[in-house]
């Protein structure tokens, strides 16, 4: 991997730190693009449990304070559960792997991202106010793989920033999953599941980072 892909990668990081934890009102809202990502992927992981275990899904709506919430029906409800929470850690990865490791592929993966968004506004539509939110980031990911030439920093800041952000929010965002986790599978607390989600996801991160960085980051 060369040294400008992993100065780039720490410039990243920096900026994000620096945003998230010092820029105040400014830093939301330039980070506000990541809140929407990681609110459509965290609905996107629930929607996709649903799907992979028989079930079916009724409705997507995702908020402008980056909240959300997903309708399905039948389906594995641990898996659904936990697919929000791991889903969004899995796609986050994915998605700064391709914009480390695929530059030319890039550009197709903001694309499909882009289509992923405005379909799910339209299949799974619960309100205007959801499905316009996931158009206009649709055409902005749209404009930036198609007009500009940012898009592999733009799929490796947003892939790197929500992982980021799942992590430093692990005890903040999936704690109604979490309860509900309890509930349907109980053996732990939901306290011992939220440390058990953060491992998974911290450990994925880890893991993605040595394959692609190796010894440059890990001596």
């Amino acid at each position: 991997m060369n040294k400008n892909l992993l100065a780039r990668l720490l410039a990243m990081v920096m900026v994000y730190v620096i945003l998230k934890f010092f820029g105040g009102s400014f830093g939301s809202l330039v980070l506000y693009p990541v809140t929407m990502l990681v609110a459509f992927l965290h609905e996107l992981g629930h929607a996709t449990g649903a799907i992979l275990t028989g079930g079916s899904v009724d409705g997507l709506q995702i908020n402008p304070d980056g909240s959300g919430y997903t309708v399905t029906r039948g389906g594995s409800a641990g898996v659904i559960l936990i697919g929000g929470y791991l889903g969004s850690a899995l796609l986050g990865n994915l998605l700064f792997r391709i914009g480390v490791k695929h530059r030319t592929q890039a550009q197709a993966a903001l694309l499909v991202l882009a289509f992923m968004m405005a379909l799910a506004g339209i299949i799974w539509f619960e309100s205007f106010t959801s499905t316009g939110l996931l158009f206009a980031f649709a055409a902005t990911l749209f404009f930036v793989a198609r007009r500009t030439t940012w898009d592999q920093d733009a799929l490796m800041f947003l892939g790197l920033a929500t992982v980021l952000y799942i992590i430093q929010d692990f005890d903040v965002g999936p704690k109604s999953d979490l309860a509900m986790y309890e509930q349907v599978v109980g053996i732990f607390p939901y306290r011992v599941w939220m440390y058990l989600w953060l491992a998974l996801a911290f450990g994925l991160f880890v893991w993605n980072l040595k394959e692609l960085f190796g010894r440059r980051l890990f001596p």
